[in-house]
């Protein structure tokens, strides 16, 4: 038998006690199934079951009804005469309302006690009764638990009673003796302020939720708000910072530090937008790990591309700190998103007040990149003061002649001066640097149209050139941008004017006569013949009719149609000795041209 019982009830399931058993055989005895042997073990098993299934149904119905009373409110009567007591539990159908009368008691103290010790949402008290009245009752229920609904029941209709029930502010007075009616009435209108206030606290529950979940974005809205000023730490800016877990105590000294990610126009032309806002996370994420390991800090991002990090001194903190995180930082960014920064530096803010003008010095510092260059710290000691010298704009005009000149040497010395101009002169900054390079372009472009050099893509070529000038973020990328292109137009002017473009195709045909065989590519053709790929290609184009690599390709299959005919010749050798190291990729160009493929050229021959 014990064999049985640990067979049929394993460790996880609670086994059956040795009197259930006794008690399931007495039961199978009773129906005469108590024989000896298998077939009676089996019967008797059958009858356990049975018992254990009614037991289930059985702790299913008191956990359903313990479920039901859990979401019952509660209702404590107290009255010094029993029978209103018993009377009041008894003749009312409290269930029918949502109601479990949960205790009674002869006396406020008494009640008092309990009520403290399991809190109702009803009381239905008495006036008078012994030791503790209704009215100090509910005077001491009302000061613990203002949400509390009481209501008064008293033989006594006197206008004193009446008027300390307002007092503590009791939702009705019921005299006795008590009208069910009456009662009923009272009930569903106490039932009705409970659901509204309970419907109350869910909203405002529902909406504190939401403000926790907002407190990141009302933290950095805040911030933003802080660092463009004015600040007045008033009582309520106090509790303002309370509220948001902001520690940034009034007299605390400060160090407002800005990093840029640079090339944002550039990132933002090979990026998604969700590729964007991910980069600007991870960044911001980065920077608040790195300056938390130094200072009480606080990171977020104040534009586009721009993250500033306020930094409460700590007693002890030495200055160098701020360099090294800066350091960090830009290292971290670089290895990890593959980004360069530029960070900027503020003077120190002695106070709480000075934060608006520390994080304006700080930018300025960063914006300095326009002249320094990029991917650097730069702090307010560097900012030279403003030259009052102005702009020469005799160089623009002396720039323009040398375009038109065709000199490329009195080009490059006229840009030298021009952007060294500019890098003094930093009151008109990068707006003004990037209008002079910009009537430079245009002015160059005009050159070529009154020469009659202008050629198909010119203009494409231009409005590239002017999208890029917009794009810069450094004098001296923009040096580069604006170099390049007036350079190519300065070749293109004097090779108009000193030679020949017959020459020059009979001297780029010659070039890819002699090295097809090898990965030839247009810079290669360009630089043997001293002029841009650009230029070179819109020659190529207009003197013959083709495009550089079509001439190139159709002198690697002519070159192809003579191997095939010679049968030793196998493809991929063919392939590789016209240029070709994919022999695959030969036969589709061998196939587009000639409209066959290498092997079926060769079986027609």
């Amino acid at each position: 038998m014990e064999r049985t019982r640990r067979h049929l009830f394993p460790q996880t399931v609670r086994a059956p006690s040795p009197s259930a058993w006794r008690c399931a055989r007495k039961r199978g005895l009773a129906t005469g199934l108590g024989g000896g042997g298998a077939a009676a073990s089996a019967l008797l098993v059958q009858v356990y079951c049975n018992m254990l299934k009614q037991q289930v149904r059985e702790a299913r119905t008191r956990l359903q009804a313990e479920e039901e009373k859990a979401g019952m409110r509660k209702l404590f009567i107290v009255d010094d005469e029993r029978s209103v007591r018993e009377g009041l539990r008894k003749h009312f159908d409290w269930p029918a309302h949502g109601i479990e009368v949960s205790g009674d008691a002869h006396d406020g103290d008494v009640a008092l006690e309990r009520i403290m010790e399991n809190p109702p949402d009803i009381v239905l008290t008495d006036v008078l009764m012994p030791n503790m009245n209704g009215i100090e009752l509910s005077i001491r229920l009302r000061t613990l638990f203002p949400e509390m609904k009481i209501v008064f029941i008293s033989g006594h209709n006197d206008i004193d009673f009446l008027k300390k029930a307002l007092e503590v502010q009791a939702v009705d007075y019921i005299f006795k003796p008590v009208r069910m009616n009456e009662l009923e009435e009272a009930i569903k209108n106490i039932n009705l302020a409970l659901d509204r206030e309970e419907a109350e606290r869910k909203r405002i529950g529902a909406m504190e939720k939401k403000l926790v979940e907002s407190m990141p974005l009302l933290r950095e809205k805040f911030l933003l708000s802080l660092i463009q000023g004015p600040i007045r730490p008033t009582p309520r800016f106090e509790e303002r910072l309370a509220l948001l877990g902001l520690e940034l105590p009034a007299d605390s000294t400060y160090w407002i530090m800005v990093a840029v990610i640079d090339g944002q126009q550039d990132l933002m032309r090979v990026r998604s937008e969700r590729d964007m806002q991910l980069l600007y996370y991870s960044f911001a994420n980065i920077y608040q790990e790195l300056a938390s390991q130094y200072w009480q800090a606080y990171c977020f991002e104040s534009g586009p591309g721009e993250f500033t990090a306020i930094l409460r001194e700590s007693a002890g903190m030495p200055e160098e700190t701020l360099y090294k995180l800066a350091e960090e930082l830009r290292e971290t960014a670089g290895r990890l998103l593959k980004i360069s920064t530029t960070v900027g530096v503020g003077n120190k803010a002695e106070n709480i007040r000075q934060i608006p003008a520390s994080f304006a010095g700080a930018r300025e510092a960063a914006a300095y990149k326009w002249y320094m260059g990029s991917n650097r710290t730069i702090t307010m000691d560097y900012l030279e003061q403003e030259n009052e010298e102005r702009f020469d704009r005799a160089i623009v005009d002396e720039t323009v002649k040398a375009v038109h000149s065709g000199s490329r040497d009195a080009l490059a010395n006229c840009l030298d001066r021009l952007f060294s101009s500019l890098s003094i002169y930093r009151q008109g900054g990068i707006v003004y640097a990037r209008s002079v390079s910009m009537e430079l372009a245009l002015l160059a472009g005009r050159q070529l149209l009154e020469l009659g050099v202008a050629k198909d893509g010119m203009e494409q070529q231009e409005t590239e050139c002017c999208s890029s000038i917009l794009r810069a973020e450094t004098l001296t990328g923009l040096s580069g941008i604006v170099g390049r292109y007036l350079s190519d137009i300065c070749a293109q002017i004097e090779f108009k004017r000193s030679s020949k473009p017959r020459h020059v195709i009979e001297s780029v045909q010659s070039i890819i006569h002699k090295r097809y065989p090898e990965n030839l590519l247009i810079e290669d053709i360009a630089r043997e013949v001293y002029l841009s790929p650009t230029y070179l290609s819109l020659l190529f184009k207009q003197e013959t009719g083709m495009t550089v690599l079509e001439y190139l390709t159709a002198v690697r299959m002519e070159k192809a149609k003579e191997l095939l005919a010679d049968v030793n010749w196998k493809l991929y050798e063919i392939s590789g000795a016209v240029g070709y190291s994919d022999p695959g990729y030969f036969t589709k160009q061998f196939k587009r041209h000639t409209g066959f493929t290498p092997s079926a050229y060769r079986d027609q021959l």
